[in-house]
């Protein structure tokens, strides 16, 4: 799958090197020696269980070949082709990415071969009860210029005019978030001003530090950009250079001092600081650079000697241990992936915790790409809670994972216009709409197809079966073995009565089979018995017909051939009562389906009022340039002017050496 959007068709050298070891315990242990412990086994996208599979059950893989990801995603996916704005704002381009999945209860009994999800809903731990604040944060003046200005942008990047190399949409939009957390981030020359998300945050910590400080409660800042760099040990060279008589005698400048990188990390640091709390009180995790260190800083924070603890998703995620005596967590920013934001609230709601009650608070730039990747997160999480569940799966649904913002939600975000944005989700609404009922027909046409065809067939089929099974019980009741004996075995014409004569005469008898088809050898406890090759399998099955066929696969012992075919013959009351229940359901499904069949459309009124809306916003905005954007789609094929009647016209008069031409050209 090449060009879709959202797919990876890179690898990476520490993948590779885990597949070919999870490879090998797989061999030397019989698919048992690996096992994965994640809280969250999907991160961002609903491929990486492909991923997952191939790690865990390569050889199941295999078996129903599914070993490519092409032949994986043909089964439980397809790629979807959307339409986006075009840069000028007047016209569309189709773009496609793989984000459709289906057949997810399927899947997910696939995949907990290998899986054991527990969730929270089934664990009951003793976790502390969550309370989140949103809080908001209104854009200066310089932010909302600058978000402008990455409008533009984002235009030359899709109409091609810029180098990748030199912009694109990532950074764009990695320019975005860091737009949308601290001004100064993009220059550090801009002003600090006092209603920035950043300082509000800043209030909030020294409030809870304030009313916690009887208990030494303590509090976790998330932030993933403006991390602190960490700084390089002065050289040699470096040293010499800063010596005033070394510059004396050989003539050279000494280097001026560089100015110290803005973070948001110092920044907040500093104001915490100036308000009075100490500075041995604040840590961050970037500073704790080995094992040895990162263990005593937690159990600093365990203790509450230190009270604030900042760092980002990546190094104060997953292993980090410290909730003893948490209260507060701060995100400062949106993660990409839902489950880093998912491992980011693990920190706090965590067994250990002393606290019942904690909050978490999110930090909202508003104008700014703030509040969508907020959003699309959101999304991302809520569809993989739709799979990652203690209950049955829903049947199909749809993936998100984009790492940039498209030039369409760019552009929605930053038009003055408030019609385009209302134009774009409507736009969604509506694809949405149309597809629910395109999906809401085709499930209407296969229910009445059910109905006709597939219920009646497969329910005379199982009767059939449960007929079958109860006759051949009968047959086996009536052939029992004597005790402690053998019931015997015909074989070529010749009654056996001696388990070990029986055994071989049965080998022997396979040695003559060279075909896949049956040959009929003989007859055992009233069944009629034939043996096939599989050159497939490289194995003999014996198959024992009665009104059913009962198979059992032969091996070299003769004696274990025996006990093999007598354990076939015994599952057959089982396979009854499989028969009997999937009769059961094939009732049930049959009446559901009378039920369902002949229903309508639930939301078409929606759908028809949100499409003349759209058609509507389509004609006020020009957006095709040509007036009314749907004119062309509702002219019928027998209303449209014919080509013949464009060429029954008089042809105007023409100069004569151009005339032969012309009828030329016609013809």
């Amino acid at each position: 799958m090449r060009n879709v959007a959202g797919l990876s068709t890179s690898d990476a050298q520490k993948s590779s090197d885990m597949f070919a070891k999870c490879r090998y315990m797989d061999e030397i242990t019989g698919n048992r020696g690996v096992i994965f412990a994640t809280g969250t086994p999907v991160s961002n996208s609903m491929t990486e269980l492909y991923t997952m599979q191939r790690y865990l059950q390569y050889e199941r893989l295999q078996e129903l070949n599914m070993t490519h990801f092409d032949c994986w995603a043909s089964r439980f996916g397809e790629t979807v082709t959307a339409l986006e704005l075009a840069p000028e704002g007047t016209g569309y381009r189709a773009r496609t990415r793989f984000s459709k999945f289906f057949n997810l209860p399927e899947l997910m009994n696939l995949f907990k071969e290998v899986a054991d999800i527990k969730t929270a809903d089934q664990l009951n731990l003793p976790t502390p009860e969550v309370e989140y604040h949103n809080i908001v944060a209104q854009p200066t003046e310089h932010q909302q210029e600058m978000v402008k200005a990455l409008s533009e942008r984002a235009s030359l990047v899709h109409s091609g005019t810029v180098d990748p190399s030199q912009d694109n949409m990532l950074k764009i939009t990695s320019d975005g978030r860091k737009l949308g957390l601290d001004q100064r981030i993009v220059n550090q020359m801009l002003p600090d001003e006092p209603g920035t998300k950043v300082n509000q945050c800043v209030d909030n910590i020294m409030q809870i530090w304030r009313d916690g400080e009887a208990d030494k409660l303590t509090q976790l800042v998330f932030c993933d950009i403006s991390t602190p760099q960490a700084k390089a040990p002065a050289s040699k060279a470096a040293k010499t250079l800063d010596n005033p008589l070394l510059h004396a005698l050989e003539g050279t400048v000494p280097l001026p001092e560089q100015e110290p990188a803005f973070t948001v990390y110092d920044d907040i640091r500093q104001k915490l600081i100036a308000q009075g709390m100490p500075a041995d009180q604040i840590a961050f995790i970037h500073e704790a650079n080995t094992e040895v260190r990162k263990k005593e800083l937690f159990s600093k924070v365990r203790t509450g000697q230190v009270r604030v603890l900042m760092g980002s998703t990546a190094k104060m995620g997953a292993g980090t241990n410290v909730q003893d005596r948490l209260v507060a967590l701060h995100d400062l920013d949106c993660p990409w992936r839902p489950g880093d934001l998912a491992q980011r609230k693990g920190r706090i709601e965590r067994q250990g915790n002393s606290n019942p009650l904690v909050h978490v608070y999110r930090y909202v730039t508003e104008g700014t790409f703030d509040a969508y990747l907020w959003q699309t997160v959101e999304n991302k999480q809520k569809f993989i809670s739709q799979i990652m569940t203690s209950k049955s799966p829903v049947r199909s649904c749809d993936d998100v994972d984009e790492t940039a913002l498209s030039f369409a939600e760019i552009k929605a975000l930053c038009a003055g216009d408030p019609r385009i944005k209302e134009r774009m989700d409507l736009d969604v609404e509506v694809s949405r709409l149309k597809l629910m009922k395109a999906d809401h027909q085709s499930k209407q046409y296969r229910l009445e197809d059910q109905l006709l065809k597939y219920f009646p067939e497969e329910i005379e089929k199982h009767k059939g079966f449960i007929k079958g099974f109860e006759s051949d019980l009968e047959v086996l009741a009536a052939h029992p073995h004597p005790e402690d004996g053998f019931a015997g075995m015909e074989i070529r014409g010749d009654l056996l009565t001696d388990k070990e004569n029986a055994g071989a005469a049965l080998l022997d008898a396979c040695k003559e089979v060279k075909t896949s088809d049956p040959v009929q050898i003989g007859s055992y406890r009233g069944y009629a018995m034939s043996v096939e090759f599989s050159a497939w399998k490289q194995e003999y099955a014996l198959l024992l017909k009665g009104q059913m066929t009962h198979r059992a696969t032969l091996g070299t012992d003769p004696r274990g051939n025996l006990t093999r075919i007598d354990n076939a013959l015994a599952q057959m009351p089982q396979r009854l009562e499989a028969a009997e229940a999937q009769l059961d359901n094939l009732y049930q499904q049959q009446a559901a389906a009378k039920e369902e069949v002949g229903k309508p459309f639930l939301y078409e009124e929606e759908l028809r009022s949100k499409n003349a809306r759209l058609v509507e916003l389509d004609t006020l905005l020009n957006i095709d340039g040509k007036g009314p954007a749907h004119a062309e789609a509702v002219v019928a094929k027998s209303a449209r002017p014919s080509v013949l009647d464009h060429l029954k016209r008089p042809v105007p008069p023409r100069s004569t050496d151009k005339k032969p031409k012309q009828h030329e050209e016609v013809r």
